[in-house]
């Protein structure tokens, strides 16, 4: 558990250190030579034709030639189907049981000889070759799945697929886990696995460290999440449709998935995107709600970090006036004085979260290893020899984190951490990869607990980062019962959000890599995971005191918000290009300090309903076709909108406003959507609207809670929800909702929904 080498393991390569791993690369070679066999002749296998179906609750079986599948609308109305026996469990997404059917769903005959299931929200269509089709009540297709086709070894062994999919030519994809390739999923082919430790998510090539098969599609007949259950690896290929012109025939858009093994099941949420991620939340797990201050500003040190250095951080901090809730420390672990230093901190604000690595290095002596063998805790290969993999220091193993036994194990160690101060962790450097030096060494000849069922790395690879969460949160619970734990993985699967949330990955510093910073957040917001961001100003180090800037703006509006420094330079600091950006880093931390009672609100809303904090400018208006290609501003909650400056040089940029009024939240000037408007975005700050008739939860000038209104328009209402923070531990969120108007004399008023007074201070602002 300790890997700290690793980071310096990395660096050393190309020095004397290189014969070292080297080696460990031919040993690696070696056990991949053991492992599975390659695909020989291969049998192509399609369902045939229909021959029955059979009546079940929610829903029925329709048995084919050469398959069979099973289509349920379960209660809620999400609807699942999986083909030749597969069911919703086991599954690593879905959290807990799979939901009962819906009984009032009922399995009929269709046209041309197909079946079809009849729910309140969804129509699925059968056809008697095997298509399957999404409907909505009135009968607008949301997508048609084409059968599916099958190659199964002749030798035996795992069989792979393909599922090609048609959508309406006017859809746009979103989705797949964090991208940062952009926010809308444009035509190319997007690899279902993880980029492995110290890759780069290089703008542009779709990778990153959270890569789960969840696509969102919003088009004019409505919006709909898909998710194709199956861990092992794959590929999606998009190509947007195109409308005809004239008389002209629309072309579908379509969707190609191909899986290398697995089952083919299916679940679809279909409605409003709102009413899609309640659904998929429901499915996969409420996301884990923050303690309140991991929503202040945090700092990380990457590299070993003594006391001295430790207290150095936060007394720059202090001294500037700066406010500091988190500091992630790495390899400071061995300190005497920690538990003092972490409580003297924690007194004074700071937490302390430690940095958390899965490897475990193989070294006489080290009683971790001697345990973790004991308990069988480690990987294996087909011989049951361990996997082993390098560490700067030597070899180091692995644990098995789809293994009972192992997560246990591994929760048993962070009492440790507890001892010593820490108030949460980060798991870092989880990407499972086969031969990239640092990572969890997942070599083709690796053989997996899997719950029991046994397998290999194609089908754990993906779910390996989500097992360490889960191990991690469960641990962390147990041993504070009386807090909400704080864990951020930079690796998961759908349903990560069950344990924490995501720092997504090592985005490369640069502007391209702050419009990647954007895109990845958003796309994880979709996909259920509402607590993430990244880095501040990216991975690298950066002479430009505009784009710190710029990427500091943008992460003080992230859930997630988080400033980083290399061990060789200070340029993550934001004290480190000098006092005229020390002014305006000052200014942006007040306005996030003065929204945090707005966070708050927010992260328990993710809590109830799966909405993210950070939502794409079409989530209240998907029908506004314009705004689906929006990829340059996001809603932070339903009351402001955001747009973050991401080119070089800018002072001004242009905005696409959704329907309603708008107020520029820095001059009080109002705007009519839709529309683009040209905005002032000087280096001091980025342009924030506010919505007309929002109320706004926020400090007030005394530090208490406040509401803050924009006046509505009038004749028009507004409203807006407040969650007051109930401390870091467990007590039940209780969510009032108020409602503004203006009088015909032009005069704001609040009101609490429900009677009673509104018991506030309310700062009218607009109008």
């Amino acid at each position: 558990m300790d890997g700290r080498d690793l980071v310096r393991s990395i660096r050393l390569i190309g020095t004397v250190r290189w014969p070292r791993f080297a080696r460990s690369a031919v040993r690696r070679s070696r056990t991949d030579a053991r492992g599975p066999v390659r695909r020989g002749a291969e049998r192509a296998r399609v369902p045939g034709e229909l021959a029955g179906a059979e009546p079940q609750p929610g829903g029925g079986v329709m048995r084919f030639a050469r398959s069979e599948l099973r289509v349920m609308v379960a209660a809620g109305g999400a609807v699942f189907w999986g083909w030749d026996g597969a069911g919703p469990e086991p599954s690593y997404a879905l959290a807990g049981a799979c939901p009962g059917p819906d009984t009032r769903a009922e399995l009929e005959p269709d046209k041309d000889g197909g079946w079809q299931v009849v729910s309140e929200r969804l129509t699925v269509a059968v056809s008697r070759h095997g298509a399957v089709e999404v409907r909505t009540p009135g009968g607008a297709v949301l997508r048609r799945d084409l059968p599916p086709r099958w190659w199964e070894p002749i030798g035996g062994g795992t069989g792979r697929w393909l599922q090609r999919s048609e959508v309406p030519a006017d859809a746009r994809f979103f989705g797949l886990g964090g991208r940062s390739s952009g926010l809308r999923l444009r035509d190319g082919t997007y690899p279902l696995g993880h980029s492995g430790p110290g890759g780069r998510l290089e703008p542009g090539d779709g990778s990153g460290p959270v890569a789960m098969p969840v696509r969102l599609v919003v088009s004019d007949a409505g919006t709909h999440l898909v998710f194709h259950d199956s861990a092992w690896e794959g590929r999606v290929t998009l190509r947007e449709g195109v409308e005809g012109d004239g008389s002209g025939h629309d072309r579908p858009g379509i969707s190609e998935l191909r899986m290398d093994g697995g089952p083919l099941r299916c679940w679809v949420v279909a409605g409003t995107p709102a009413r899609v991620l309640r659904g998929w939340t429901a499915l996969t797990g409420a996301p884990a709600l923050p303690p309140s201050w991991a929503l202040g500003p945090q700092h990380v040190w990457r590299g070993d970090c003594g006391e001295q250095e430790v207290r150095r951080i936060v007394d720059g901090y202090g001294e500037r006036g700066l406010p500091l809730s988190v500091l992630h420390v790495d390899g400071c672990e061995g300190l005497p004085g920690l538990p003092r230093l972490a409580g003297e901190l924690r007194e004074a604000g700071v937490r302390l979260v430690s940095v958390v690595r899965p490897g475990v290095g193989v070294v006489p002596g080290n009683a971790l290893y001697e345990s973790g063998k004991t308990v069988g805790a480690f990987l294996r290969d087909v011989r049951g020899n361990e996997v082993r993999g390098a560490l700067g220091s030597g070899a180091c193993v692995y644990p098995d984190f789809t293994a009972p036994r192992a997560r246990a194990w591994w929760g048993s160690l962070y009492e440790e951490r507890l001892a010593q101060g820490f108030s949460g962790v980060w798991h870092e450097m989880n990407e499972p990869v086969s031969r990239a030096i640092g990572g969890p060494a997942l070599s083709r000849a690796a053989r997996l607990d899997l719950e029991g069922r046994g397998g290999d790395h194609r089908e754990a690879r993906n779910v390996y980062g989500l097992g360490m969460a889960r191990a991690g949160y469960e641990a962390l619970r147990n041993g504070r019962s009386r807090e909400r734990p704080f864990l951020v993985s930079r690796s998961g699967w759908a349903g990560i959000q069950r344990y924490g949330g995501v720092c997504a990955g090592e985005v490369p510093t640069g502007w391209p890599g702050l419009r990647a910073a954007l895109s990845l957040v958003l796309g994880l917001g979709l996909c259920g995971v509402p607590y993430a961001g990244t880095d501040v100003p990216g991975a690298g180090e950066t002479s430009s005191a505009e784009l710190y800037l710029r990427w500091f703006q943008l992460g003080s509006h992230l859930p997630l918000f988080r400033t980083g420094a290399a061990v060789a330079s200070g340029h993550g600091e934001p004290w480190a290009f000098g006092p005229q950006v020390l002014g305006h880093v000052k200014a942006t931390l007040a306005a996030r300090e003065r929204l945090l009672p707005y966070f708050v609100t927010l992260s328990h809303l993710a809590r109830l309903t799966g909405a993210p904090y950070v939502r794409p400018v079409w989530w209240g208006a998907p029908e506004e076709r314009a705004l689906r290609d929006c990829e340059d501003a996001f809603l932070l909650g339903d009351c402001l909108l955001v747009a973050p400056v991401l080119e070089s040089g800018a002072d001004r940029r242009a905005v696409r406003l959704p329907r309603g009024r708008w107020y520029d939240t820095a001059t009080g000037k109002a705007y009519d959507g839709p529309g683009r408007v040209l905005l002032e975005a000087p280096l001091s700050r980025i342009p924030v609207l506010a919505r007309a008739g929002a109320v706004i939860p926020v400090r007030g000038e005394d530090g208490g809670l406040a509401l803050e209104v924009w006046t509505p328009v009038a004749g028009r209402t507004g409203g807006g929800l407040l969650v007051k923070d109930p401390g870091d531990g467990w007590e039940r969120a209780e969510v009032e909702r108020f409602t503004t108007r203006t009088t015909g004399s032009g005069r704001v008023v609040v009101e609490r929904k429900g009677g009673g007074d509104v018991g506030l201070p309310v700062l009218v602002r607009g109008g």
